[in-house]
């Protein structure tokens, strides 16, 4: 099994190589190809999530729970959040992938399980579309494959280290990295179910946003109306402040023709 070290070199060349050729040869801008270089590298350490060493672990928990309301950011703007709103919404996101996420990866994954396999790294890359919403469908596959690739190469080095060249022979833990099934039909299935609700969550994006929207929308206009209660005083009044509606053109123009032709129509004072 290749160490840390490996793994970090090895996905950050691979990083820099993929974002290098999308500027150069396909002009990709600039900062979508270092974002895609970075998401590459850290890639090439998620599947450690599973380690049991601590470090490994710990380290890229850390870099995940910053990463991910980061890269939310554009997905709250869409949403119209606040600038206060996003503050708090990725304080709350760290929070629960720092130690929810954490938790459950230490309760329920062994390591060379089924998180060290090809459909966890599917996982992950549709995990990061989702994530990365982009007005351009082909910027986010370009991301969401940037993780994919860079799983992948964990796994590959993975296999690579199983094999003792010297000795003419494979190791134990060769075939436990770049695998499409476990030996625990659960973990199977676990990985696969959460396959198939991401792509769920990418099926119905546009319509989780549109509710995401809505909701914005409406306690947003539940405090402009509660803003509408002050009277200047500084002092939250019982009653809201009442507020003229703005007249419609037509009415306008209507009140304006009956006031001319009263005017008009009014008795002139006699001249002597």
């Amino acid at each position: 099994m290749a160490d840390f070290k490996t793994h970090i070199t090895g996905s950050a060349i691979l990083g820099t190589a993929y974002g290098f050729v999308a500027n150069v040869q396909y002009g990709v801008p600039p900062a979508h190809c270092m974002v895609a270089g970075a998401l590459c590298t850290v890639a090439g350490m998620l599947p450690d999530l599973d380690s049991k060493s601590g470090i490994p672990q710990r380290e890229m928990l850390c870099f995940v729970s910053v990463l991910i309301p980061m890269l939310m950011l554009f997905r709250f703007q869409e949403m119209g959040l606040s600038a206060e709103h996003m503050v708090f919404v990725a304080g709350v996101m760290y929070v629960l992938v720092r130690f929810g996420v954490g938790a459950l990866f230490k309760k329920y994954t062994k390591h060379r399980g089924m998180w060290h396999s090809v459909p966890a790294a599917v996982a992950a890359a549709m995990l990061t579309y989702l994530v990365c919403l982009s007005g351009e469908n082909h910027i986010r596959l370009f991301k969401a494959w940037a993780v994919f690739i860079g799983f992948i190469l964990h796994l590959s080095l993975d296999e690579l280290y199983s094999v003792d060249v010297m000795g003419r022979r494979l190791k134990k833990s060769w075939g436990t990295a770049m695998k499409f099934f476990g030996k625990n039909k659960l973990a199977n299935f676990a990985v696969y179910g959460k396959i198939a609700a991401l792509a769920l969550l990418i099926g119905n994006d546009q319509m989780l946003m549109d509710c995401c929207r809505s909701g914005v929308h409406k306690l947003a206009g539940q405090t402009q109306q509660q803003e509408l209660y002050h009277h200047g005083d500084g002092h939250l009044h019982t009653h809201p402040v009442p507020v003229q509606p703005a007249a419609h053109p037509l009415e306008e123009a209507a009140g304006r023709w009956l006031k001319g032709a009263f005017e008009n129509s009014s008795p002139q004072p006699t001249r002597r």
